[in-house]
């Protein structure tokens, strides 16, 4: 597995917390780009060529993440969600709590099922009813560890599943990180072109919003993840997506709530895709949304697509992807970069 994927899929980096995934990828882009810089929000803005034309390509850095909100007696720990979890995959996930005297590691607990009622059982799961377990036995013991407004992620990981099939943590939207890395470094083109690793993306694209008015690009790609539909119990009526299969283009997001692909963006990448051989799929999504969703909307309109690499378990603490995926969107994308610089 390649060693900085590893490390950009492994970096801690929930929303309003990107700074240390933020240096990863500022150190990296500063190997092919005349500019970087870390913005008043966090974003990591990097710049590279000269022309008339300013493009703007957008991968949010940060990942789905807890935030510590009591410390019960007992020594026991409460949480607030950050971004779209559910609760039914919290039991018994190991987590890592950021705190100022280092790392801790805890386990999410809950009420066993050999003492629960009937009517408990028929319940579904709620973040508000577990716990985080550190191993302390007082509320004095815990609070020497860690403090309540800690930041919680989960336990990092990342290999190779089988073959070609990657999993990790934070694959959303670290893949889209990693892919704004190897664009840069292959883009040659007479434009400006800015790479942007946004922030605070599952809580409110609140990154893209502002990093895409100080830019105002002529055009834009936001590059993220998307639903695979291939595994059980999903339909291809609801997702069609397959590993393995081509960077997904998408058309619309959230059933036109989110952004509504540019006609000409559309084409463009559909044309770039099928005049150099790169395989790809076409995705039309009922829900979610991505960084092109506000940064379409910067100042007068910004005429923006997005790809996707299709990921499984999305929102999880383990995705799993498909590597030529994701460089099918990186070849996808620096190609579609030379043509929006004509």
């Amino acid at each position: 597995m390649d060693i900085l994927l590893k490390r950009i899929l492994e970096a801690p980096g929930i929303p309003g917390y990107e700074s240390e995934i933020a240096k990863v990828i500022s150190d990296e882009l500063k190997k092919s780009c005349a500019e970087v810089e870390i913005d008043n929000l966090g974003n990591v803005i990097a710049k590279k060529g000269k022309g008339k034309k300013r493009i703007m390509l957008a991968a949010h850095m940060d990942e789905i993440g807890l935030m510590l909100k009591h410390i019960s007696k007992e020594g026991f720990l409460y949480f607030i969600k950050l971004g779209g979890i559910d609760d039914r995959i919290l039991p018994a996930q190991r987590v890592i709590v950021k705190a100022r005297g280092g790392d801790c590691i805890g386990i999410i607990g809950t009420k066993p099922p050999h003492l629960q009622k009937d009517e408990e059982r028929k319940k579904p799961l709620k973040y508000e009813d577990m716990f985080i377990d550190i191993g302390c036995t007082s509320k004095e013991e815990a609070e020497r560890k860690v403090e309540v407004g800690d930041v919680v992620i989960f336990e990092p990981n990342s290999g190779i599943l089988n073959g070609k099939f990657y999993y990790g943590k934070a694959i959303d939207n670290r893949v889209g990180c990693f892919a704004l890395i190897k664009i840069m470094e292959k883009l040659k083109v007479d434009a400006e072109v800015y790479a942007v690793a946004t922030t605070q993306e599952e809580v409110g694209l609140k990154g893209a919003r502002t990093s895409a008015f100080k830019i105002d690009p002529d055009y834009a790609i936001a590059i993220d993840t998307n639903v695979a539909g291939d595994t059980p119990q999903i339909t291809e009526r609801e997702s069609s997506l397959k590993l393995g299969q081509g960077v997904a283009i998408t058309i619309i997001e959230a059933s036109g709530r989110g952004l509504i692909v540019n006609e000409k963006i559309k084409n463009i990448l559909v044309d770039t895709a099928k005049s150099n051989n790169i395989k790809y799929q076409i995705d039309v999504i009922d829900g979610g949304m991505t960084d092109g969703a506000i940064i379409h909307m910067n100042r007068e309109g910004v005429p923006s697509g997005v790809l996707t690499v299709p990921t499984r378990y999305i929102h999880s603490p383990t995705g799993v992807f498909h590597i030529d995926d994701l460089d099918a969107a990186v070849e996808l994308a620096v190609k579609a970069v030379e043509n929006l610089a004509k």
